[in-house]
C-alpha cells in the first residue's frame, strides 16, 4: 500500500494485536495498517461469538437459548440471523446456476407466523397465520436447487416452479415427482412446457379412529396411493417424494421455529426466511452428508471442496 501523507510505497512492518499487516513509509516513517474488515459489518459484535451464535440457530437451538450461552442479546441474535440470511439467499442465487438435475421431488412444509391461522384476525398483517415451505430435491446429490416461503397457493406455487426453471440448465430435461397439490398441474405445463417427465402421488388417508389426547397427535393411516402421470414419459421407478418427506424431517430437527408443539415460532416472515436460508446454505455447502461423504454441493458438481460457515458470509461482505 501507499503511504496516506506522502503516497510512497510502504513495507511490510510486522502485524497488528488483531493479525492485521501493518506497513511503514520509508521516507516519513510513519507506520499504518490495512483496512478492517468486520464479518458482519455494519453491526459491532464480537466476530467468535456471532460466529458461535449462528452456529448454534443452525444446529437447532433457539434464540433464547443461544442468549444464554453467547451472552449476546436476543435482539441482536435476530439481527445477525437476518443479516447471515441475506447474505445465504445472495450466495445461493449466484452458485445454483446451470444445474443439471436428472430428477426433482418437491413437497410443502407447513409452520405459521405470529400465530396460527384460526387466529388470525382482521386487523393482522397479511403475513400472519399460516406459511408454507416449497422445498425442491434431487434425490441423487441430495442438493436442494431451490425453495420458497409463502402461502400455500398458486401464485407461490408458480414462483416455485420458476425459480426451479432458472436454477436448472438451458433446456435441461428431468424427471419431476410432486404430492397431490392441484396448482402443481397447471404450473408445470405453463413454466416447463413440455421440459419436465411430470407425475403426482397422490396419497390419500383414512381416520385414525382415536379421540383421545393421545389421538390427535398420531399420523392417520395411509389406506391408498395413486400416481397421475401429468406430462412426459417418466420412469415408474423413480416416482417418489420419499426424499423431500425424509428432507421436511431435517427441517423439523434443523431449524427450531418450525419444531413442534414450541412457542419457538416465528413472529415475523423475514426471520423465516432468513432461518431458512441460512439452513439451505449450510446443508448444500457446508455439511458433509452421511452417505454421500461430501456435500451435495461437491456431489453435484458446483463446489469443489466443503465450505465454511465464514467464507459463505465474508463472500457478500
Amino acid at each position: 500500500m501507499n503511504c496516506l501523507s506522502c503516497e510512497a510505497k510502504c513495507r511490510k512492518f510486522g502485524t497488528h494485536r488483531n493479525g492485521l499487516q501493518r506497513f511503514r513509509c520509508p521516507k516519513c516513517g510513519k507506520t499504518c495498517t490495512e483496512d478492517h474488515k468486520r464479518l458482519f459489518a455494519p453491526m459491532i459484535v464480537p466476530e467468535d461469538k456471532a460466529l458461535l451464535a449462528i452456529q448454534l440457530l443452525i444446529e437447532g437451538t433457539s434464540i433464547r437459548s443461544t442468549e444464554r450461552v453467547t451472552g449476546l442479546h436476543r435482539d441482536t441474535i435476530i439481527r445477525l440471523l437476518v443479516l447471515a440470511g441475506e447474505r445465504c439467499i445472495k450466495f445461493m442465487d449466484s452458485k445454483m446456476r446451470d444445474l443439471r438435475c436428472k430428477r426433482i421431488q418437491s413437497d410443502e412444509i407447513w409452520t405459521f407466523v405470529g400465530k396460527k391461522q384460526r387466529n388470525v384476525g382482521f386487523e393482522d398483517a397479511e403475513e400472519m397465520g399460516d406459511a408454507w415451505v416449497f422445498v425442491a430435491i434431487d434425490p441423487d446429490t441430495k442438493l436442494i436447487p431451490t425453495y420458497v416461503v409463502g402461502k400455500r397457493d398458486r401464485a407461490t406455487t408458480n414462483f416455485f416452479l420458476l425459480t426451479l426453471h432458472d436454477r436448472l440448465a438451458p433446456e435441461h430435461r428431468f424427471q419431476l415427482s410432486t404430492d397431490g397439490f392441484h396448482f402443481y398441474q397447471r404450473g408445470v405445463e405453463d413454466v416447463f412446457a413440455g421440459q419436465a417427465d411430470f407425475a403426482q402421488i397422490i396419497k390419500i388417508y383414512g381416520d385414525h379412529g382415536q379421540h383421545d389426547a393421545a389421538g390427535r397427535y398420531s399420523p392417520a393411516p395411509m389406506i391408498e396411493t395413486i400416481i397421475r402421470i401429468r406430462d412426459g414419459r417418466p420412469d415408474p421407478r423413480y416416482i417418489s417424494t420419499s426424499h423431500v418427506e425424509r428432507q421436511n424431517l431435517t427441517m423439523r430437527m434443523a431449524i427450531r421455529r418450525f419444531t413442534r408443539l414450541t412457542n419457538a415460532f416465528s413472529k415475523k416472515l423475514d426471520n423465516l426466511k432468513a432461518a431458512c436460508a441460512l439452513h439451505f446454505a449450510y446443508y448444500n455447502f457446508c455439511r458433509a452428508h452421511q452417505t454421500l461423504r461430501c456435500t451435495p454441493a461437491m456431489e453435484a458438481g458446483i463446489a469443489d471442496h466443503i465450505w465454511k460457515l465464514e467464507e459463505i458470509l465474508s463472500t457478500q461482505v
